[in-house]
């Protein structure tokens, strides 16, 4: 149904604007700033019925993070991956020419009938739109970082030119809002990607000096790739990176959720933790779902090496360590150069807890107090003297698992991880469309998300 076109009111477009900036002051979210102003402007009386709004996003999986709001259905999101491959509906759109051309804005009536000159017009004459505006809003005279995005209206005439004003009025004030939300995004990626969910909120909550932290109780993993050195002799560097990329993603991938997170990579080896508190109760929550990742673990594992046989190479072998005690955690280094980790005794210990199942030739060592909070059947393989440490502790292996983890469960929950926790924390919902990658197009896209 098309909507009325009364005159816009400066003083509702001022509200907005005002509103704009003060939420971005609050600290608001993308997805916040978005969603208000389009059911803003949408109540202020602008004839507005679709707004598409897609942000540069620095992150390890995504190019840019998409917002599409309609009146009738609120709002829909959507990222962007690197390796989306779909440039075909890219080469067809407004915003290439856009990015082709070195242009502003774009404005096209969307006529009732007949043909169209993007694909794009045919899904927008469907509900009605007849007058389109695509824009782009760099971050900065110099940034190749910005905004892009079209608005859309159903009203008979179009857009007046009174609306087209007032929309590129407040498209100012929504840049500087969303490159605010943009910048705190991506400081959040940043840390979270190098060092961890919890580490670093704890660091953009302002632990950032060095000493700054405390002792908390953990269940801790130390994973190792055998004969690493091996390989890198063997493989080439850039093949050597991506093997040592697949072992993570297979042995590793599995303590950084449920409770766990991967606190630091160590060349080829990786140190996780499971946060408790200081009862029997936690300390066995812990201890069991680090213990549910080694055997998804072990299973992705054996994946990978059947894999790797396939293709003729050597499968990779690995040995995890299992221990639970107080660590300290927090920020250690130099004065201007620092890292967030945990360390202590029982972060020694638990490093040759792992260095243990070379000698025992097997995948899995804990300690008995390891064991013992976790539960199960254990095998006893004595006390022994830790390198480092005074008193012997005794070890113990895991026994063969009496009831088989189902390979199918493991694969069904890792393809959700895999949505990552960005994803799930954004709500991204992905409408996959089909499409071949065109090798030859332009990166102009790329260059603008850069």
């Amino acid at each position: 149904m098309a909507m009325t076109t009364a005159p816009v009111s400066s003083i509702f477009m001022d509200k907005v604007a005002d509103w704009l900036t003060r939420t971005a002051l609050s600290g608001a979210s993308l997805e916040q700033i978005v969603r208000g102003f389009c059911e803003r402007i949408a109540a202020a009386g602008l004839p507005v019925i679709r707004v598409h709004l897609s942000f540069a996003m620095l992150h390890p999986l995504y190019d840019a993070l998409g917002f599409t709001w309609r009146q009738q259905s609120g709002l829909e999101i959507e990222g962007y991956r690197h390796d989306n491959g779909n440039n075909d509906v890219f080469l067809k759109s407004p915003y290439f020419q856009l990015l082709s051309n070195g242009l502003d804005y774009l404005r096209r009536k969307i006529p009732a009938d007949g043909p169209v000159e993007f694909p794009v017009f045919e899904d927008l004459r469907r509900e009605n739109v007849t007058d389109y505006i695509a824009f782009m809003q760099p971050f900065g005279d110099d940034s190749v970082q910005g905004m892009m995005g079209s608005w859309s209206t159903d009203a008979p005439g179009g857009f007046t030119e009174e609306m087209v004003g007032a929309l590129m009025r407040l498209q100012n004030h929504l840049a500087v809002a969303a490159k605010m939300a943009v910048l705190d995004k991506l400081a959040s990626n940043m840390l979270t990607t190098y060092l961890g969910m919890d580490a670093g909120q704890r660091v953009l909550k302002g632990q950032v000096r060095r000493g700054d932290g405390e002792t908390i109780r953990a269940a801790l993993v130390m994973g190792d790739m055998r004969e690493s050195t091996s390989l890198a002799d063997k493989e080439s560097r850039q093949d050597y990176i991506d093997t040592l990329n697949a072992f993570f993603d297979a042995l590793a991938a599995p303590f950084n959720r449920n409770g766990g997170q991967i606190l630091s990579f160590l060349g080829d080896g990786f140190l996780a933790v499971y946060p408790c508190d200081r009862h029997r109760e936690p300390s066995r929550e812990a201890a069991q779902a680090a213990m549910s990742a080694v055997r998804q673990a072990q299973i992705r594992m054996e994946d990978l090496n059947a894999e790797r046989r396939k293709t003729g190479l050597h499968p990779i072998s690995f040995g995890l360590g299992l221990h639970i005690g107080n660590v300290m955690f927090g920020n250690v280094g130099l004065r201007d150069r620092l890292t967030f980790s945990a360390f202590g005794s029982a972060v020694n210990e638990v490093v040759r807890l792992q260095e243990l199942t070379k000698k025992h030739e097997c995948d899995v060592i804990a300690s008995e107090a390891f064991a013992d909070y976790c539960e199960g059947e254990w095998i006893n393989l004595g006390d022994r003297k830790l390198r480092g440490v005074r008193q012997k502790v005794t070890i113990m292996k895991p026994a063969p698992a009496t009831e088989a983890l189902r390979r199918d469960d493991v694969v069904a929950d890792l393809r959700h991880q895999a949505l990552s926790e960005a994803e799930r924390l954004i709500l991204l919902h992905r409408d996959a469309a089909a499409g071949k990658p065109d090798k030859r197009a332009p990166r102009l896209l790329d260059k603008f998300l850069q």
